[in-house]
Formats: C-alpha cells, sequence, structure tokens
C-alpha cells in the first residue's frame, strides 16, 4: 500500500497565507454556530429521521459541518450510502475532525473522551449536538453512555462511535471493543461500518489525523493552515447482528474499514 504523509510543513510557503484568510472565515463560521447552538438546535434538538425524511435541524448541522470542513481546506466526498433512520455507525478514528466528517454526511449523536466537554468553544457545540461524553477507564461510566446510547436508539435518533476507544496513528487502524456492539443489539437497530479517509492526489493521507504526542490545539493549527485535500467517508454494508457474536460483529465492521482505507492507487 502506498501512503503519501506530509511532513514538511517548515517547507510550506502558503501556510501563512492560508492563515490570512482561513481564520476569518473561521471565526464568523464560529459565530453561526453559536447561533445554530443557540436558536435552532434547541428548538428542535429531538428531532429523529423518519421513513428516510431528514430533519431541518439535521439538514442544519450538516451544511455548518460542511462549511466548517471547507474553511480547513477539507472536500466532503461520500462513498456509499447511509442507513436511514436509527443506526448505529462505528467509524475509525484519526482527530477531532472525524466528527465534523461524519456529521457532514449524516447527522448523529457521538460518544466522545470526557475532556472534551472541557474544551473552550469545542465542548459546548458538541454537547449541543448531543454528543454523550465518557469518562475512559471507567466501567461506571461505560455501563452509563451504554444505557443512553441503548435510550437514543431506541426513540429513533442515531448514534456514532468510535470502536477502537481513542485516535491511531500514523494510519494503524486498533483493535475494535466488541462490547460497544451491545447497544445495537439492546436497541435492536442496524450497524453501518464507516471508513474515513483523508486523500491527496489519489493518495492517502495519514499525517490528516493526531500525531503521536500531539495535543487539540497543535493539531487544530497545522490542519487550519494545511493544504486542500478531499475527505472521503465510505459507508459499508451493515453487519449481520449476532446476539452471541458481538466480538465477531466489531471484527467485520473493521475489516471492511480496513480493506476500505487502502490505498486503491498502489
Amino acid at each position: 500500500m502506498s501512503i503519501e504523509a506530509v511532513s514538511t510543513l517548515d517547507r510550506d510557503l502558503l501556510r501563512p497565507l492560508r492563515y490570512l484568510w482561513r481564520v476569518p472565515l473561521l471565526l464568523v463560521h464560529v459565530l453561526l454556530g453559536i447561533l445554530l447552538c443557540g436558536f435552532i438546535l434547541t428548538w428542535n434538538r429531538h428531532a429523529v429521521m423518519k421513513n428516510g425524511r431528514e430533519p431541518f435541524t439535521h439538514r442544519m448541522i450538516r451544511a455548518w459541518s460542511t462549511g466548517l470542513m471547507r474553511i480547513f481546506g477539507l472536500r466532503s466526498v461520500r462513498v456509499g450510502q447511509p442507513l436511514q433512520d436509527s443506526a448505529l455507525f462505528v467509524a475509525n478514528h484519526t482527530s477531532w475532525i472525524d466528527i465534523e466528517l461524519l456529521h457532514s454526511q449524516r447527522a448523529a449523536c457521538f460518544v466522545a473522551k470526557a475532556e472534551i466537554a472541557n474544551w473552550p468553544l469545542v465542548g459546548w457545540l458538541a454537547a449541543s449536538g448531543g454528543t454523550i461524553f465518557h469518562r475512559r477507564g471507567s466501567n461506571h461510566s461505560l455501563a452509563a453512555v451504554m444505557q443512553v446510547m441503548v435510550d437514543r436508539l431506541r426513540t429513533g435518533r442515531s448514534v456514532a462511535v468510535f470502536p477502537e476507544g481513542g485516535t491511531g496513528h500514523n494510519g494503524v487502524l486498533k483493535v475494535f471493543h466488541a462490547r460497544i456492539f451491545q447497544a445495537a443489539l439492546d436497541a435492536e437497530v442496524p450497524v453501518q461500518p464507516v471508513a474515513l479517509r483523508f486523500v491527496r492526489d489519489g493518495k492517502r493521507q495519514i499525517d490528516a489525523g493526531f500525531r503521536e504526542h500531539e495535543n487539540f490545539l497543535q493539531n487544530f493549527l497545522r490542519m487550519l493552515g494545511g493544504p486542500s485535500m478531499d475527505a472521503e467517508v465510505h459507508f459499508l454494508e451493515p453487519v449481520p447482528t449476532n446476539a452471541d457474536g458481538r466480538r465477531r460483529m466489531a471484527e467485520l465492521a473493521r475489516e471492511r474499514i480496513a480493506a476500505a482505507l487502502e490505498d486503491r492507487s498502489a
């Protein structure tokens, strides 16, 4: 597999110029996001998709997320079709932008680490969008999160999770935790794997996600000034539900995502 990593940012002479026009656009877009969360989501935040009909609030979330990604130089590209109505989406995880990438194509409640709730502005936006926060390493927190997931799925809302339990580095896809798939079994909803893939000039970019020892602010600024690329959202074949084999469900979801991440230009 041919993988190109952008690691020569010091020689990117256009980076300062990108900041000049992207930063003002970002500030305006964030203001629009505050208005969106403060009025539209508060007004109808519990709307759900029924019979494939997308609520107005979901369309607004997708539009705002698509706009945010464009400011970062990311063109969202959908491959395949997301399941309609209530579903559990499971995706690979590289950085904070994954949430906005999936949201650009399908609105859903995300399960995210509890630390995000304390991030300036980002935490508030995430909470307003219905994010379910989980304290890693806490079985009590996981049990509570699982119950919230089941409740939301049963009421018709879709939930998206990153079953790796954390971000991967250098394009490595980690093992999927099987327990998270139990929520779909309990709520009796389908599971759809989603592969998130960054591409430039036909080659996968593994440097778009978090680098080792890179924090949120460092990654945010690096991506904000980076060159443009495509951000692909691959909606894959749903995983057959198996009440006696959630481990197999996790393995099959990972296999399908890994295959979609392969660089087909090699």
